[in-house]
């Protein structure tokens, strides 16, 4: 069993080190740090653009490479990524020289949000734009909120904020901690309000099974303070189950009648989507977002019951809702080429997928809608959800599926198949098609778009710049 001795955070802290600073939240917290004034430097084994000029930009030091002597400034406190690993050739030496070490839920506990009321949004889905808009909301209610979510909020143009107001947003992961520390990074944080979205199997890599998911949320639900909030959506069967559990306050939103907050009368008019919303059944505004769908009306009508408690008024919350202009990689119009839309979307779970394309109906009900997938995450390469997929591609016209990268690192008997899902999409009368890799898809794409299309893109990862070389060759 790990010693966790020295896993502390010392009362007197200069010089901080990260080891894996390239990642997204890593590098948001170096940001933050420097920010706040500390020394702060870190090691990558991967570290180029944009994020290795990001944090340079910032006078952030970054070695190349993991070794024992990117440690020999003696910082006073380490935080490990949670991606690194415990025989880490910098890890060994940080547990070998007694350094005192955290994670990043603990550094970012301790340096931003201790004092602040801590606003956590969690779920399986809908986390980054679910956070992004109470951010916003509390922007424009002149909160001056800090902020770490999982996306880049073009409001501010990045994804974090030190904030000097009395609330702090962060996107509640489910994933693991560190290698010290299994547990769910939601559980560092105690919040004053929490939003729950939604809980479906996912993260295949580290949970065995929908129970061990739903056991990470009970005991986030169940660890909430009695003063707290928690607001949860009344149409997720799991969601109405734990919160039964809860020892705070709860209010439930969605479209159930017994709700509390409630949506009613959607109107979509492009780039526009118009709604109402009830609260204990009397209205409590109209409000519009230049958002699609209904999984982010849902995100709003949440942000909505959270900023009502916080007293903010149906006014500011409608002017943040209409002046939100998203979040990058979130249903992002990349370019239009030929009459020709390029959409990106970070979907890749079965249910965003299938909620990303009913979305893109919705506003572009007369065109061809083409479906470009690249399952790349941890789960989607794996057949959990092989027999889930077929469902989720019902609204595109066309399917093009790429072949999961890094496919050999999963157990040959546990693969996703991409050839398997074109064929149970064809059987289903849709045309469906996989592929190798990428440049076959943008020369099928080149050679058959035609004005009028919408071509979305779906991947959790860069998806080898698929966006900008496909409206090249348009």
């Amino acid at each position: 069993m790990e010693d966790l001795k020295n896993n502390l955070i010392p009362e007197e802290v200069k010089h901080i080190h990260l080891i894996a600073i390239c990642g997204t939240g890593m590098g948001a917290l170096a940001g933050m740090l420097r920010e706040a004034g500390f020394e702060v430097t870190g090691s990558d084994h991967h570290v180029y653009p944009p994020m290795s000029t990001f944090l340079s930009e910032r006078g952030i030091r970054i070695t190349e490479g993991f070794r024992p002597e990117n440690l020999s400034d003696r910082p006073d406190l380490v935080v490990v990524g949670n991606a690194v690993s415990r025989d880490n050739p910098e890890v060994t030496a940080m547990l070998d020289l007694a350094f005192p070490y955290c994670s990043l839920p603990q550094a970012l506990n301790r340096f931003f949000i201790h004092g602040k009321g801590a606003l956590v949004v969690t779920g399986t889905h809908g986390k980054t734009t679910t956070s992004a808009l109470l951010a916003w909301v509390l922007a424009i209610a002149g909160l001056d909120p800090g902020f770490m979510v999982g996306g880049i909020l073009k409001n501010f143009d990045r994804n974090y904020n030190v904030g000097s107001g009395p609330y702090f947003v962060v996107e509640g992961d489910e994933y693991d901690t560190a290698f010290f520390d299994k547990g769910p990074k939601f559980l560092h944080y105690s919040p004053s309000r929490a939003i729950l979205t939604s809980v479906e199997f996912d993260h295949a890599d580290i949970y065995p099974s929908l129970s061990h998911v739903k056991k990470a949320f009970f005991d986030f639900v169940t660890a909430m303070p009695q003063e707290a909030l928690l607001v949860a959506y009344d149409g997720d069967p799991i969601v109405r189950e734990l919160i039964s559990q809860a020892p705070c306050w709860t209010a439930l939103y969605g479209f159930g009648e017994k709700s509390p907050w409630r949506l009613e009368k959607v109107h979509i008019d492009p780039p526009w989507t118009h709604f109402e919303v009830t609260k204990r059944e009397q209205s409590f505004g109209t409000f519009k977002v230049p958002l699609m769908g209904r999984h982010n009306l849902l995100n709003a009508l949440a942000v909505i019951a959270a900023a009502d408690d916080l007293s903010l008024s149906a006014d500011v919350i409608s002017r943040a809702l209409e002046t939100f202009e998203g979040i990058k990689r979130r249903q992002e119009v990349r370019g239009i080429k030929s009459g020709i839309v390029v959409i990106d979307d970070f979907a890749h779970h079965p249910t965003e997928v299938r909620e990303t394309l009913a979305a893109a109906r919705s506003f572009y009900p007369n065109k061809r809608l083409v479906a470009v997938f690249e399952p790349r995450t941890n789960s989607s390469r794996r057949k959990v959800f092989q027999d889930r997929y077929p469902d989720s591609f019902d609204m595109a016209d066309l399917v093009c599926i790429r072949k999961p990268p890094m496919l050999e690192k999963i157990p040959v008997e546990e693969r996703f198949s991409s050839s398997q899902l074109a064929q149970d999409l064809a059987a289903r009368g849709k045309e469906a098609y996989d592929f190798p890799d990428t440049d076959a898809i943008i020369d099928h794409l080149a050679a058959i778009a035609r004005a009028d299309d919408v071509i979305l893109i779906m991947s959790n990862g860069g998806f080898d710049n698929i966006h900008e070389r496909l409206l090249e060759r348009l």
